[in-house]
């Protein structure tokens, strides 16, 4: 744990700047929600906001859809060290690719460095789920996948507005190899989202200046650190042990993954081993490494305290160890569409795990992935391409806890809740099809 002089630190403004990190972040959100076009972003909110220092150290983040956020810090973190130098005020960057952090190809991040008085201060960054992002099939879910580029088109980190001047090159380039035009627009949504995050991070420092902005993040990440410490040392010392099971590999009927956990909890750390899983798979059953920890860290949070904050402080005592080549961290170049539904048999590995120590704070199984893509071409708009990921259909409910029932129709737990359905009427003006009935 770092050591911040506390008789510079002032509490309250500690917890302020965690309240305001929060809020900017939320207005992020809001940003996306009004000025995007597709409904799986306006609609459905499958996207996530963030704020991250000069490092790449999250300050804060607004989880709409969880598994996508705790993947963000990651990508900050890669761009840092893949750009260096050529970091400039006024820069934007774009990012999909699961074999550089990224979670699923689907889930774009767009990068803001935030700069004051002439130095990078932090970065504003948002990742949604786009429509489409090329790859054999439409919208990406490629059941037939077996390999990366049968997926998406691929996008490392790369920088696409360069001192405030877009790169055509890069754009038309990008957008050449997505067959929607809506998701132009949405990508166009997510840099102005990040706008807002610089707006409010400007505003900040020019309250309260650099270096005082700077001891009392210090300081939030250290209490943040002692926060979850707290937690884990609640937890009786020990391995415990959990097993799931995903089905079906993508190419043999009948096929069984298994997920082999242990837990060790060590006073105030706790590590997960996911060591003796099943190894990759030869179809799209994987998930990249950034999807399976995004999976651990929702789930334990779940577990724990929900008014930690979530800054780096949280996940400097949380550990994860995930066999390179195992199906919950696929080798390069697999295929790993379906790695953020993975996050069910993950959660039920780690709720099974946690059971004896924790009997009643766990929740049974959730419900697992049902998950229905509809794609074609429009006759009533001259064959236009559409694609609908049918969040209708993604509303199982939660395990029950000790002495209360879960959820009834609360979704997948990837997404905790924060995954909405579509509007009925807007699901059939926005595809040529006819919704006669939605019913359990």
């Amino acid at each position: 744990m770092a050591v911040t002089d506390s008789s510079s630190i002032d509490p309250i403004l500690t917890s302020v700047l965690q309240r305001r990190f929060k809020s900017i972040t939320e207005e992020m959100g809001l940003t996306l929600l009004r000025t995007t076009h597709s409904p799986i972003l306006n609609e459905a909110r499958d996207f996530v906001t963030g704020l991250y220092d000069a490092q790449g150290r999250m300050l804060e983040q607004t989880e709409y859809i969880p598994v996508l956020a705790f993947a963000l810090q990651p990508v900050c973190e890669r761009l840092i060290n893949t750009f260096g130098e050529d970091i400039h005020d006024g820069d934007v960057f774009l990012h999909n690719d699961v074999f550089t952090n990224g979670n699923q190809n689907n889930d774009v991040a767009v990068f803001r460095p935030i700069f004051f008085e002439d130095e990078l201060f932090a970065w504003a960054a948002c990742k949604g789920h786009q429509a489409d992002i090329g790859g054999a099939v439409k919208g990406g879910y490629n059941p037939d996948a077996r390999e990366v580029w049968q997926e998406a088109f691929r996008i490392p980190p790369v920088k696409i507005i360069d001192r405030g001047k877009r790169r055509d090159d890069v754009w038309h380039l990008i957008f050449a190899n997505i067959r929607l035009s809506v998701v132009e627009d949405d990508i166009k949504a997510q840099v102005g989202a990040t706008v807002m995050g610089e707006r409010g991070i400007h505003h900040l420092l020019e309250s309260y200046g650099k270096a005082t902005l700077r001891d009392h993040i210090e300081h939030l990440f250290d209490a943040t650190e002692q926060m979850v410490r707290d937690e884990i040392s609640a937890i009786p010392n020990g391995t415990y042990k959990g097993v799931s099971t995903a089905f079906y590999d993508g190419v043999e009927q009948g096929s069984q993954m298994k997920i082999n956990l242990a837990v060790t909890v060590d006073d105030e750390s706790v590590t997960f081993d996911f060591d003796g899983s099943a190894p990759q798979t030869p179809g799209f059953v994987n998930a990249p490494l950034a999807a399976t920890s995004s999976a651990v860290l929702l789930s334990f949070l779940m577990l724990i305290n929900p008014d930690i904050p979530h800054n780096d402080g949280l996940t400097r005592t949380i550990h994860l160890q995930v066999p390179e080549g195992s199906f919950l961290n696929a080798s390069y170049p697999a295929a790993t569409t379906f790695g953020n539904s993975l996050t069910g048999p993950i959660s039920d590995a780690i709720f099974r795990a946690f059971s004896e120590a924790l009997p009643k704070t766990v929740t049974a199984g959730w419900n697992r992935m049902l998950s229905l893509v509809l794609t074609g071409d429009d006759p009533g708009k001259a064959g236009a391409p559409f694609v609908d990921i049918l969040f209708i259909s993604q509303k199982g409910g939660s395990g029950a806890a000790h002495g209360v029932d879960g959820y009834d129709h609360i979704g997948l737990i990837n997404c905790a809740g924060g995954l909405l359905a579509q509007d009925y009427e807007m699901f059939e003006n926005q595809n040529p099809v006819h919704l006669i009935k939605h019913e359990l």
